[in-house]
């Protein structure tokens, strides 16, 4: 029976998704754990796996196209299948590319839900399992595979599926033991928070009535593909003519001899990426063969892939004007939609302050000798930072809209730029760690971030920004707010030059701030005197330790 594939929600903020290239045409054949397309999420390109198994019926989007989330993107089925009643039937969220003539539709609607009624399930002994909510911002889960297949014994503490949110794939434990009775999620959909995914219980339990009561009850949505808004598509996508001549010629050679799902870790993945290796061909070291790390580091290939080589192009004569457009990445769409709406909706001022990092330096030295990892200038900036917040409160501020918020904890965001964009960890509680502490988490978080490997403990939750550019030789910027905190603070390098001390000119090391400050919760008065008890932190670095 053919199935429809559809766009996952990969990311809580994502809206819609790229297609940035296809790996598989219209009249393939799809075995499970084949990759059928690279999808460009709001953060990062993402890798669609296929469930099924069959031919490649139809494409309903083309490279470089967008579709919104739950948007039919593809079907699979049998070879010769009619699917064309699947997308009279399917979300109108759908792109549309061509017209084609209207059909009768050939099958009748689904039947309508039962009529709420009160239904007694006291003697059923089975357990509605429905989607957590795994991040303060989540609102969509997709299951990116189930790891339990109905029928499979369950016990409590078992991991029966991964499911992704918006910035990682998380593992959904059972609390329930027995036997899984229903999935009501198929592998590569999303269901909403809440949403019921799947039924455990002993085995024969009646867990239609069970489902029939928890629809008429209202508490969840029902979360299969057929439960979205029914209205027709006005247009629908040309079939495989049109598209069956669309190849894949920038993807990576795959191996078609692997019918199974490839088991590696996020970062083993993205290093081969990197490298350019097919990660099929690699051997896994770790628990059941997983492929870790250290396997895609040593691994040497046996002979280079074949790639082709691209068409030559002429090099542009003299003087000749050219340029070339690339579609909007879904992780740019992001930034350029949250800092927009954080520079125009908060006003911002900006305070400048010079400090002098001689002894800074002369510290950092010490403290290295002794430390059991190596502390930077931006450590240190960060522990400065927390200590001054403790004293300044108002500083560790969010605007609410009606109401104020003052934190008494300390959570300091750290910008870190990645290859497609910027991400913020959080280092909590930074005013109670240690330097070396600090060091630490700011090295682990920073790793993750750029290998794409972040939880939601680790971005949610910062009351404070800091982002530095001092290591690219920029001297003092300003950087705008990182809501929901009502300032960021801009480091800039550090610069050798002319300082006049005591009457007399001397060379001194000197490190420019910016802070930038939300006018509708932080006064310049109450910046200023933030920035002057950092200035003396750090000229004087024995004061951070206390």
């Amino acid at each position: 029976m053919a199935e429809i594939i559809r766009m996952p929600k990969m990311s809580d903020t994502m809206e819609e998704g790229v297609i940035a290239a296809w790996l598989k045409k219209v009249g393939d054949q799809v075995k499970p754990g084949d990759i059928l397309a690279e999808v460009e999420t709001d953060k990062a390109t993402m890798e669609l796996e296929s469930y099924e198994e069959g031919t490649l019926l139809y494409i309903g989007v083309q490279e470089k196209d967008s579709v919104p989330v739950n948007g039919i993107i593809a079907i699979i089925g049998e070879k010769g299948e009619d699917y064309k009643h699947l997308l009279e039937g399917g979300s109108s969220a759908a792109p549309a590319k061509k017209e084609e003539a209207p059909q009768a539709a050939p099958t009748a609607p689904q039947s309508a839900p039962a009529p709420a009624e009160k239904i007694d399930t006291s003697s059923i002994n089975a357990t509605v399992i429905t989607m957590p909510k795994m991040s303060d911002t989540m609102q969509e889960g997709t299951i990116a595979t189930w790891l339990k297949k109905v029928g499979d014994a369950v016990k409590s503490g078992e991991i029966i599926a991964e499911v992704e949110t918006d910035k990682a794939t998380m593992e959904l434990e059972s609390y329930e033991d027995g036997v899984l009775l229903y999935i009501g999620v198929e592998a590569g959909n999303s269901v909403p928070v809440d949403g019921v995914i799947a039924v455990i219980g002993e085995k024969g339990a009646d867990f239609n009535t069970l489902l029939k009561a928890h629809q008429t009850s209202g508490s969840a949505a029902e979360p299969v593909a057929e439960s979205k808004p029914s209205a027709a598509p006005s247009q629908e996508q040309a079939p495989a003519p049109s598209v069956a001549a669309s190849p894949a010629p920038t993807a990576a050679p795959v191996s078609s001899n692997s019918n199974e799902r490839v088991k590696a870790s996020p970062l083993a993945k993205k290093i081969a990426q990197d490298k350019g290796l097919d990660i099929r061909q690699v051997a896994g070291s770790g628990e059941g063969g997983r492929i870790v790390k250290k396997d895609v580091e040593n691994f040497v290939p046996a002979a280079a892939p074949a790639v082709a080589a691209p068409a030559a192009t002429s090099a542009p004569v003299l003087g000749q004007e050219s340029f070339r457009e690339e579609k909007v990445s879904q992780m740019r769409k992001t930034i350029a939609k949250r800092l927009a709406e954080s520079k125009y909706s908060a006003p911002h001022f900006y305070l400048t302050m010079e400090i002098n990092m001689d002894k800074a330096i002369e510290a950092r030295k010490s403290m290295n000798e002794i430390s059991p990892v190596k502390i930077s200038f931006n450590d240190m900036v960060i522990k400065a930072a927390a200590a001054a917040l403790r004293q300044h409160p108002k500083v560790n501020s969010s605007w609410l809209g009606d109401k104020i918020r003052y934190n008494d904890h300390i959570h300091i965001g750290m910008a870190v730029a990645v290859e497609e964009g910027l991400l913020v960890p959080v280092i909590r509680f930074a005013d109670s760690l240690s330097l070396s502490q600090i060091s630490n988490q700011a090295k682990t978080l920073g790793a993750k971030a750029k290998n794409k490997e972040l939880q939601p403990k680790d971005w949610e939750g910062n009351t404070f920004t800091i982002s530095n550019l001092g290591m690219f030789g920029i001297d003092e910027f300003t950087a705008i707010i990182n809501p929901p905190d009502a300032c960021i603070l801009a480091v800039g390098g550090i610069k050798e030059t002319v300082v006049v001390k005591d009457g007399q000119m001397k060379i001194g090391n000197v490190m420019k701030v910016t802070l930038s400050c939300d006018h509708r919760v932080v006064d310049g008065a109450v910046g200023s005197a933030f920035l002057l008890t950092l200035k003396g932190l750090l000229e004087d670095p024995v004061r951070i330790l206390i």
